[in-house]
């Protein structure tokens, strides 16, 4: 029995700043993050939006596009690392949001649940209802990775951000992408990139050493919320590769295949935190696999002879055939952490789509990284019926017409200097307010549909 993706949705924000505008910002020369990173656009969140109005959103469309009744979903499975609650899960958000326009209560006997990696939650999530549903092949599943990867004004990681979120129904005998049952994994626990609980003294604050209570903490200590991670970028970059090789490798003792595997994949699709993070990386792995062209190359040093390698005609190729197709829509959109490798799949397909490949049978491979840090490497076999599944994704359309937004506003929408949107919301969800009253509900976010 085959289990897969049978189908998928997506929402993106409709503003975007154009990586041209941000360069001449921060006097970087705008070359060297379109032709270097392969950065075009970056996504960013209108007023009303956030994680939960992205995923709820990406969900309502999947359901309408397929037509499916709320009674025949048995789980909604959100990945994510940009939670709105240390407690209660975007998840819950999802299906009550759901609920007030299909039917309230229509979603009671419906499992929902976060899981949390950094950006290989949603595999996780994935690869969790493909095991529900190969021990329950009547039932059906959704999968949504959502994120807003929001990093600091004038950092190295600003360029990169980026939101979205990506929908998927999971089911036996899928339309688009079937998986197998082998996955290869590496894990190790380091601190790359982490979100950390951080605190300042009251006293700061107050200007009291007295402890006096203060928005209702007693503690003497005030906890912050930040949505920017804490990161080492080239530390980071480091454990990527050391993961996704070593899972690569784990990958190959799992499914029982020798050789150079990637060659039986006609795309390999990549976590990108930036668009070219893939064929940046992948390289190492295409080392290993071929000795003799490194040992070919000229250099002084290993290290000389990677570079050299990268842009060999046989590594150039490869890139262009295999890699290429996920990149085109993370150039527009940017890095949306859990969802960034799916989007390049959702690329990838999109892709071909237009290219009218016949794509049927043929094996697409994922290599997943989680900073923190873990990844996981598996494939997967496309379906006979893929095109008509796919055709009702506009992806390229939908990106097109989206809006530019020029620095100021960019800047007041990251500071949340902004009150009113830029965009009205229209026929999606959209946060209506934050409880600040009522002492049993302060901080609970409220939603609606429409408008």
């Amino acid at each position: 029995m085959k289990v897969g993706i049978h189908s998928i949705a997506f929402d993106i924000p409709q503003l975007y700043l154009p990586i041209t505008t941000l360069a001449e910002a921060r006097n970087i020369e705008a070359d060297k993050l379109i032709k270097g990173l392969g950065l075009l656009k970056m996504s960013f969140p209108d007023v009303h939006q956030d994680v939960v109005t992205m995923a709820s959103n990406a969900a309502l469309k999947l359901i309408r596009q397929e037509n499916i009744k709320p009674n025949e979903i048995s789980r909604i499975y959100v990945g994510t690392e940009s939670g709105v609650d240390s407690s209660k899960p975007v998840g819950s958000y999802v299906l009550s949001n759901l609920e007030s326009v299909l039917g309230e209560g229509s979603f009671r006997n419906c499992d929902v649940v976060d899981l949390t990696f950094a950006c290989i939650g949603a595999v996780d999530a994935l690869q969790n209802c493909l095991d529900y549903i190969r021990l329950n092949p009547t039932k059906k599943a959704i999968v949504i990775a959502s994120d807003n990867a929001k990093y600091d004004l004038n950092s190295t990681g600003e360029y990169t951000q980026g939101a979205g979120a990506i929908a998927m129904l999971i089911t036996a005998n899928p339309n688009i992408l079937s998986f197998s049952n082998a996955v290869g994994v590496a894990t190790e626990g380091v601190f790359d990139f982490f979100k950390p609980r951080r605190a300042v003294s009251k006293a700061t604050i107050t200007t009291s050493d007295e402890n006096p209570e203060w928005q209702g903490v007693l503690e003497n200590e005030i906890a912050i919320y930040k949505e920017q991670p804490v990161f080492d970028g080239q530390y980071s970059n480091q454990c990527y590769i050391n993961r996704i090789t070593e899972a690569y490798e784990h990958f190959k003792t799992e499914s029982e295949q020798q050789g150079k595997i990637y060659e039986n994949w006609t795309n390999i699709l990549m976590h990108l935190p930036y668009c070219f993070q893939g064929r940046r990386t992948f390289i190492e792995i295409f080392a290993k696999e071929n000795p003799e062209l490194l040992a070919a190359q000229i250099g002084e040093t290993d290290k000389d002879k990677l570079k050299a390698l990268a842009k060999s005609s046989e590594y150039l190729s490869l890139v262009q055939a295999k890699i290429q197709p996920s990149e085109i829509a993370s150039g527009q959109v940017g890095n949306i952490y859990t969802g960034s490798i799916f989007l390049g799949m959702l690329s990838t397909l999109c892709y071909h789509y237009q290219q009218k490949t016949n794509l049927a049978h043929q094996k697409l491979g994922f290599i997943a990284y989680g900073s923190g840090s873990k990844s996981k490497v598996f494939e997967a076999e496309v379906a006979t019926e893929w095109q008509s599944a796919i055709a009702k994704v506009k992806l390229f359309e939908a990106l097109e017409a989206c809006q530019a937004i020029d620095f100021p506003t960019y800047e007041k929408l990251h500071k949340k200097e902004l009150k009113t949107a830029v965009i009205q919301p229209s026929k999606e969800f959209y946060l209506d307010s934050i409880e600040k009253e009522n002492p049993v509900l302060i901080g609970a976010r409220y939603y609606k549909y429409g408008l």
